[in-house]
């Protein structure tokens, strides 16, 4: 039976002392390697995700001058209206 693979493979090029550190802490936490890039690239993206929804946040206080000592209120205001 043929099995088709659930990850993808890729190639990046790294400077040899950052591939030592990386190998140092992969040892240190018993992970390989492709865990350790996993954690990464899966925090730049939630880091990414929360500047994005930060930026969003900011453009609409600006735009509905929502003060900031307001926007806690509003939000629970909204989370407990939604249930």
């Amino acid at each position: 039976m043929l099995r088709t693979r659930t990850t993808k493979v890729i190639t990046i090029s790294v400077f040899p002392e950052f591939m030592k550190k990386v190998d140092q802490l992969a040892k240190e936490e018993s992970r390989t390697r492709s865990e350790m890039w996993r954690e990464v690239m899966r925090r730049y993206i939630a880091d990414k995700e929360l500047r994005r929804l930060q930026s969003y946040g900011a453009s609409r206080t600006r735009k509905t001058k929502t003060k900031e000592s307001e926007v806690q209120r509003t939000i629970d205001q909204y989370r407990l209206n939604r249930k």
